[in-house]
């Protein structure tokens, strides 16, 4: 999967369900081909099938349990039947859906079992180098008390990306590493950038911004321009 890249989460907001979600889906969609990055929409459960007949470019799931094969387990999102559907990933323990550290182990390996790409969220840099240690394909460090404020991670907290950077690849270099949480500008963007990371995980950002349009659009110039500068990296 081409980096830097840009997860869009769509959480449960209003403004990014029904018919609302295929509208998003289909500007992530618009914006990528256009720009050549890689912008991936993160539907709701009851709209992933809708969004993913309906646009060529990957779509994630928000959650998936440690259920390794499909069955009687009413209520839990099963990594078998995320494939079944064409989904092509997932987040995982997000801070709003958290869980145990084994569970996320667990769901890292299912979901490599069922060559679907796992995106583990990690609320420290402590937190990532644990994880750090199933392999999963990406962790995106995304302190909680920033998620929804408008204040990004990646310009008031720095360090904790700088940090978890250092603790995940000190584990195993190959994990590629995103930073959410706050992510609003084009500027938070960049910014992301200059601190190491491959991309950014961003939700009220996009999914409520006034224009989501020109907003992700927005985001798409400032990798590419980031590319130009900084070959090197990708």
């Amino acid at each position: 999967m081409k980096v830097p890249l840009i997860l869009v989460n769509f959480k449960s907001y209003q403004e990014a369900s029904a018919e609302k979600a295929l509208t998003l889906a289909k500007i992530c969609e618009d914006i990528s081909r256009e720009h050549k990055v890689t912008i991936i929409p993160i539907p709701q459960f009851f709209d992933l099938q809708k969004v993913k007949e309906n646009v060529k470019i990957p779509v994630f799931g928000q959650h998936v349990d440690p259920i390794e094969k499909a069955g009687s387990f009413t209520g839990h999102v099963v990594a078998e039947n995320l494939k079944t559907i064409g989904i092509d990933g997932t987040l995982i323990n997000h801070s709003e859906r958290k869980l145990p550290l084994k569970d996320v182990g667990e769901c890292v390996r299912i979901t490599r079992k069922f060559g679907l790409i796992s995106v583990c969220c990690a609320a420290t840099p402590n937190e990532g180098e644990k994880i750090a240690r199933f392999s999963p394909d990406f962790i995106a460090i995304e302190p909680p008390e920033l998620i929804g404020t408008g204040i990004s991670v990646s310009t008031a907290k720095p360090q904790v990306v700088t940090s978890g950077i250092e603790k995940i690849k000190k584990i195993n270099a190959q994990i590629k590493v995103l930073c959410g949480a706050g992510i609003t500008t084009w500027e938070d963007v960049k910014r992301a950038l200059e601190l190491g990371t491959v991309g950014v995980l961003v939700a009220s950002g996009i999914v409520k911004a006034e224009n989501p349009k020109e907003v992700l659009e927005g985001f798409a110039k400032t990798i590419n321009s980031f590319i130009r500068l900084r070959e090197d990296m990708f």
